[in-house]
């Protein structure tokens, strides 16, 4: 494609316009991608509680796109719970309940891995 000088700063906007909505798309796509796998990781870990009762299948997410990108978020319908469990508590009659931890390494695979799509979607 031949460009004149004069039609150089159009063309170099359309080029980039052209990767900035390639590189919106791939993002959301991931984003989307990401959110459910990390919801079915989490349904997985949550097993360690008894299986895949109330808690575990309570994990859900929620994808939103908005102008430059996208953004999801994962969380269990048993509000309260999961911080509970991650962290531990005290008992009603005195003593602690430790906590299991199940929700971090779940957050920092994805993150991990999330970063590498992107690094890759957006070259």
């Amino acid at each position: 494609m031949a460009v004149s000088t004069g039609n150089f700063a159009a063309a170099l906007q359309k080029i980039l316009d052209d990767y900035k909505d390639g590189v919106i798309v791939s993002t959301e796509e991931l984003t989307r991608k990401m959110a459910q796998k990390g919801t079915k990781e989490l349904k997985s870990a949550s097993g360690i509680f008894g299986g895949g009762g109330d808690y575990a299948s309570g994990w859900k997410n929620k994808f939103e796109s908005k102008r430059l990108g996208a953004s999801a978020i994962l969380y269990n319908e048993k509000a309260g719970l999961p911080h509970l469990l991650e962290n531990g508590h005290a008992k009603r009659f005195g003593g602690r309940v430790a906590g299991r931890t199940h929700i971090a390494p779940v957050e920092e695979k994805l993150i991990e891995e999330f970063q590498k799509a992107i690094e890759g979607a957006v070259q």
